[in-house]
This record gives structure tokens, C-alpha cells and sequence, in this order.
């Protein structure tokens, strides 16, 4: 009796949500657009996505520090990706990701798995005080894929950090968690520059 060929690993790949994680100015968003490329090179679709809130180079665009820049949809807090249709996506690509909330974060671990469409998100681990983002936290608890891209500080160590300085250049160690535009600048570090006075 001739059985049927069991079925290869590729026939049915497993989606899974990817975390891709990085101090400020290490390529994020470079990244993520070449990803977009490669795919649409091969005539797949993707799906884009940056926070709503992220206004610094307009709504809606993921801009990379080349000069790269693409539009892109957006989220806010009431957001919903499971709700979104996504036809023949070949991939979910999420900018700002330290933006999102923890239930977006789980709408996402879900539908990775639910409806086999890879998620992979690019963002912070933590804020200009030390503090994670709630997100990231549930990034790194949810994807079953993480990894951190490298950048160096000043000093020449890996840059892990980040500090707020104002428009003199001055440190700022207090203040909301997100602050977007204004005077309000962010430099890479590495934990020795972040603890030292």
C-alpha cells in the first residue's frame, strides 16, 4: 500500500511575532524597510505600521536616519489589529513599537498564529529613566523571536540606553515617559554614561 510523501517543514511554515530591539539610532527603521523591500521584491505584500503618535517626520511615515522614508498606516491606543483585513499579506511590520499597548501587543502574538502571517516589531526596550515600556515588556515576554540590534555609545561602549537633554544640551532625568518634538532630544548610551552624574 503506497503512503503519501509526509508533508515538508516549508509546505506549512508556522508564523511566529519577532521582536527587534535597539537602543535609539541603531537602524530600526532601516531595517524594517529593507525587510518591506526584500518581500515586495518577490511580489509579496506587507502590511506597515508606525505609531500615530510619532509626528517627527509627519504622521504616518516610517523615516530611517539614510534618509530613507515611506508611508506608512498608523496606531493609537484604540487601535485594533485584529480587526484590520489583511487579504494576501505576506508579512506584518511594525515601527515604534514601544508605542503600542499590551493588549496590541497580544492582538498581535495572536493573529501571528491564528491567521499564519509573521509579525515582526521594531522598537525601544526602555525610556530616558531606566523604565521599560510597558509594550516591550510584553514584546519580550510574547515573541518567540528576539534580538537585539547593536549601536555604540559615545564612549565607544554598546550603546543599552537612552537620556533625554533638552535644547541647552542638558540632561533631563524627570518628565513623562513620551515626549515627542519641542526641545526634547535623545542620545544612545551605554549604562556607564546613563549612571554617571
Amino acid at each position: 500500500m503506497l503512503r503519501a510523501p509526509a508533508p515538508h517543514p516549508t509546505d506549512h511554515p508556522m508564523a511566529k511575532l519577532f521582536f527587534r530591539y535597539a537602543a535609539m539610532n541603531s537602524g530600526k527603521s532601516t531595517q524594517l524597510l529593507q525587510i518591506a523591500n526584500n518581500y515586495e521584491s518577490m511580489g509579496k505584500a506587507v502590511a506597515l505600521y508606525t505609531s500615530a503618535i510619532d509626528d517627527r517626520y509627519g504622521v504616518g511615515m516610517i523615516t530611517s536616519r539614510l534618509n530613507i522614508q515611506r508611508e506608512s498606516a498608523t496606531f493609537d491606543a484604540g487601535f485594533d489589529f485584529l480587526a484590520q483585513d489583511y487579504g494576501d499579506t505576506a508579512c506584518i511590520l511594525v515601527d515604534e513599537a514601544q508605542f503600542m499597548t499590551p493588549a496590541q501587543v497580544q492582538q498581535l502574538h495572536r493573529l501571528a498564529h491564528t491567521r499564519n502571517i509573521p509579525v515582526i516589531c521594531f522598537g525601544l526596550r526602555t525610556d530616558f529613566q531606566g523604565h521599560p515600556f510597558s509594550s516591550s515588556a510584553w514584546l519580550l515576554s510574547l515573541a518567540e523571536d528576539v534580538e537585539e540590534i547593536k549601536t555604540i555609545c559615545q564612549c565607544g561602549r554598546k550603546a543599552t540606553m537612552h537620556i533625554r537633554i533638552d535644547g541647552a544640551g542638558r540632561r533631563v532625568k524627570e518628565g513623562p515617559q513620551v515626549e515627542i518634538g519641542g526641545e526634547a532630544r535623545y542620545r544612545a548610551v551605554c549604562g556607564n554614561c546613563f549612571h554617571a552624574d
